[in-house]
């Protein structure tokens, strides 16, 4: 079973997941040939990498805080081209561990897309409905007009039944900017990938450990090159990326990336060309 817990400080934090699934690999490391990133994550016949949704629970000041939902259900198709399988499910995550969806207080959304905000909602008896009915949900403002004004670059990223169920109800609170939503955790604006993408960030007790979004989607997307072929904005992407990489190497912080198929955790390590890699933590 995929559960990796950490402590920091006062806070525990536990690596869930939700799916195991697939994408292009080209498409999952932009111009860098594949040639090179075939020897970090070989790829199967269609060209495609395993990856893995990695939501994160942190458990600090009495709240049950949720990063990332997981992956949207979607229909066979929708499965079909994702290669999803279940092999763990967030709900047998949290049931694992005690948690029922209604224990949740708090859900970060990084950014809206169906592989990161997929679990927000819920059909019930055909009706979307919160997942985490007593959450409160977090957004940043910019991406909730990017998801709700499409183009043919995003479109196919976005699904309106994620969010527009907790507009509805007060659930969905829109940030503006850098937010320390509780002592010691904290949001911030990464554009690149899309315009509103937002990072994690909690600090305890000297330690701090950053939910990285799709800044850094796994560990080998570590060097600045790295980028994603989906990324709508790749030059302000690697700007973004050569502002927090530095930050998170001198703070020794703990990364958690959203779609490493096999390491929940990672540090950074200095490379001999002036950049990072990114190594599992033991």
């Amino acid at each position: 079973m995929w559960l990796h817990p950490l402590t920091l400080g006062t806070a525990r934090v536990t690596s869930l997941t939700d799916a195991l699934f697939r994408l292009d690999g080209g498409a999952m490391f932009g111009v860098v040939p594949k040639v090179l990133w075939e020897k970090l994550i070989p790829s199967d016949p269609n060209n495609r990498i395993p990856l893995r949704i990695n939501p994160l629970l942190i458990q600090m000041q009495g709240k049950n805080i949720l990063i990332e939902t997981g992956m949207f259900e979607g229909d066979e198709k929708f499965q079909k081209i994702n290669a999803v399988v279940r092999d763990q499910t967030i709900f047998e995550s949290l049931h694992a561990l005690g948690l029922e969806p209604a224990d949740i207080d708090l859900v970060i959304n990084t950014h809206l897309h169906y592989d990161h905000a997929g679990r927000n909602t819920t059909q019930q008896d055909k009706q979307y409905r919160a997942t985490f009915p007593n959450a409160q949900y977090f957004v940043q403002k910019t991406e909730l007009e990017e998801a709700s004004h499409t183009h043919e670059r995003n479109r196919a990223s976005y699904f309106p039944e994620l969010w527009e169920p907790l507009l509805a109800t007060g659930q969905l609170e829109l940030l503006t900017g850098h937010t320390e939503l509780l002592p010691g955790l904290s949001v911030t604006p990464a554009p690149g990938h899309n315009l509103g993408m937002q990072i994690v960030t909690l600090e305890q007790d000297g330690q701090t450990l950053v939910y990285t979004a799709d800044l850094m989607p796994t560990l080998h997307h570590a060097p600045y090159a790295y980028l994603l072929g989906y990324d709508l904005y790749p030059v302000t992407c690697l700007e973004q990326r050569k502002k927090f990489l530095p930050q998170w190497f001198a703070q020794g912080a703990i990364l958690a990336p959203p779609h490493d198929a096999l390491h929940p955790f990672g540090r950074l390590e200095e490379n001999s060309k002036g950049g990072f890699l990114a190594k599992p933590l033991e």
